[in-house]
């Protein structure tokens, strides 16, 4: 059994970071067959990182964020994002939003879905409950770790 590295593609280092620069994004992220590449800026230089992920592995906690959460006191019942995208409440453009307020929710069931790099990721529900607050509109930039709904 051999213990091949994977070959880190610089080209596309430069351009993600080149998106970060362009977009004033943070962090950026993309993760292909065992290899996760995540760009990121601290202050003006921006770096990058480049790692094999296990096969089975759950997305690497990010440092916190700079900016405190909207919501601090009950920030317990907040779902954070679990990456940088842009969040979207319903399936398709007009069509009935995956939730709303006053719903109760089952643990799995998807709440909202997260473009991220032209990808639609859908956002589970880590619990059951009853949706109390949406954070976030439809079709805004939402940061890895940002409160996107609340559940009691």
């Amino acid at each position: 059994m051999s213990t091949k590295k994977p070959v880190v593609d610089q080209t596309l280092i430069r351009d993600l970071a080149t998106i970060l620069n362009e977009t004033d994004l943070t962090e950026i992220e993309i993760e292909q067959d065992d290899l996760r590449i995540r760009v990121s800026r601290a202050g003006t230089p921006v770096a990058a990182q480049a790692y094999a992920a296990p096969a089975s592995a759950a997305p690497a906690a990010a440092p916190a964020a700079s900016e405190p959460a909207a919501k601090p006191a009950s920030s317990g019942n907040a779902v954070p994002s679990p990456m940088v995208g842009t969040a979207y409440m319903a399936p398709s453009p007009g069509a009935r939003p995956f939730i709303e307020v006053g719903q109760t929710v089952s643990e799995g069931q998807t709440l909202l879905i997260i473009e991220a790099m032209k990808t639609m990721n859908q956002i589970p529900s880590p619990r059951s409950g009853k949706i109390t607050e949406i954070l976030v509109a439809d079709g805004s930039p939402v940061e890895y770790g940002e409160p996107l709904v609340m559940i009691e």
